[in-house]
Formats: structure tokens, C-alpha cells, sequence
């Protein structure tokens, strides 16, 4: 029988990680420890949505809650471009080193100082790696070309297309490409080919084709993800709720 493999998955999470993900991160490690084998963590940042990166933060003195979150280089890209093109506004950084020392300890002032990369896909991961928690994980990136042509077919998809300058994440929509506006509203895109390096899952599609591509025993969840998952689809997999952590939504600050 082969080593076990398991596996978690989450979108870029907070520049800090959000605590449930750091929960997710400790749960795997902790079972690849007791189980052998190795922890994958499915990096899904083809995702496009903003707010998965908002982070919650305690100001030192007051206690008072402080949402922080990157800054865009424009509208377009913060709406609509995947978080792994989502450019990270070039004055950000320094207003960031300004305001953090109010939240956070030196440590982790000195791991964001040292991080450089300029999209918010790779600055959350450099954060992460930083802090250690990829020590010993295998990373696996929903962006990543590879992976994408390695990958299952799926009907219910986005598209890395462009629009207006930038690489929007598209939803198949009927025979077309939309991008969702709000409500009922969609901007509908004109026709244009595309290939399998450029899709990415939806929700609904998204474990299995992960699956098809990491072939996981194990799966760690968070505390309702599995309330979505169809895991009929997969039955090899033993899915596993992460551990318990109070205040699951807020930043982890060490």
C-alpha cells in the first residue's frame, strides 16, 4: 500500500493566516506525524474573491478591531482577477510596516519586512512559509499550468481570461463567459477560445478535481466545509475535521 496523503485545501487566507486555516495547517502536520506519509496543502489561489485575504487584528493597547486587507493596483484586478494576478498596490507595503507594529509582535514584523513578492497569492505564501507552517507540506497550486492540463474534466468552471487590460476569472455561463457583477447582474464576455491550462473548478466541482490530481487518503476539513463537499464523489477519502480553535476567523499572530 502507498503512504498516506493528507490533504487540506484553502485560499490564499489573510496576509496573517486566518486562525482556522492555522488550525488546518497543525491538524495535517499532526497527522502526517502520526500516521507517516506527507501533508499537501491544495493551494486554491485561482480563487478571485477579495475579501478571503481580509484579516482581523487586535490593536495592543485598546483591544479594538482593526479589518485590514491589500490594496490593488485597480478596480478590474480587485474585482475580477484571480489572487495569484491580483497585483499588490506599490505604496501598501510601507503603510502596512506604518500600522502593523500596532497589532503585531517584532517577529512577525520581521517575517513581513522580508517578503517581497508582488502578487497577493505569493506575499500570503511567503507569509506562511515565514512562519514555518510549510515546513515538511507539499504545496499544490489550483494555478498552476501542470496541474491544470493533469487534471479531470469538469462542466462547471472559471476561465483565466482577458478584460480591459487584465486576466479576469470568468464562469462558464451557458455557451459563454460572464463575470458576476452582484445580484442577477453579469457582464456577459465576448466569444473566445480558451484551453485547459486557463479553467479552474468552481466550488462544486473543486474536490474532485483536485482529487484527480493529488489522489489524497486523507482530507482535513473546516468546521462547514464539509457541509458542501459531495463527498460521495470520492469515497477512498477519510475526511477529517480539523482540530478545534477559538476565535477561528481572526489572524494568527504567533
Amino acid at each position: 500500500m502507498s503512504e498516506p496523503i493528507i490533504c487540506f485545501g484553502q485560499q490564499p487566507s489573510g496576509i496573517f493566516p486566518k486562525r482556522f486555516l492555522y488550525s488546518k495547517f497543525q491538524t495535517a502536520r499532526r497527522l502526517a506525524d502520526e500516521l507517516g506519509g506527507e501533508a499537501v496543502f491544495f493551494y486554491h489561489d485561482a480563487d478571485h474573491d477579495p475579501r478571503e485575504t481580509m484579516m482581523e487584528l487586535h490593536e495592543k493597547r485598546s483591544g479594538r478591531v482593526q479589518r485590514l486587507n491589500f490594496e490593488y493596483e485597480n478596480q478590474i484586478q480587485k474585482r475580477y482577477s484571480p489572487l495569484y494576478l491580483k497585483r499588490v498596490n506599490s505604496d501598501w507595503k510601507k503603510k502596512m510596516i506604518r500600522q502593523l507594529p500596532q497589532y503585531v509582535g517584532p517577529e512577525m514584523m520581521e517575517i513581513f519586512r522580508s517578503v517581497e513578492e508582488t502578487n497577493v497569492a505569493d506575499f500570503c505564501l511567503a507569509m506562511y512559509r515565514g512562519m514555518g507552517f510549510l515546513d515538511g507540506v507539499e504545496i499544490v497550486r489550483s494555478s498552476d499550468k501542470a496541474v491544470r492540463e493533469k487534471a479531470i474534466d469538469i462542466n462547471d468552471y472559471f476561465v483565466d481570461v482577458p478584460y480591459e487590460g487584465e486576466i479576469v476569472r470568468a464562469r462558464k455561463r451557458g455557451d459563454g463567459l460572464a463575470l458576476h457583477k452582484g445580484g442577477n447582474v453579469y457582464i456577459e464576455l465576448p466569444a473566445i477560445g480558451y484551453e485547459k491550462s486557463q479553467i479552474s473548478p468552481t466550488r462544486d466541482t473543486r474536490l474532485r478535481w483536485m482529487q484527480s490530481v493529488i489522489g489524497c487518503t486523507h482530507y482535513v476539513t473546516g468546521a462547514s466545509e464539509i457541509n458542501y463537499m459531495n463527498t460521495e464523489e470520492t469515497p477512498e477519502v477519510e475526511f477529517i475535521t480539523r482540530d478545534p480553535i477559538e476565535k477561528q476567523g481572526e489572524a494568527y499572530v504567533g
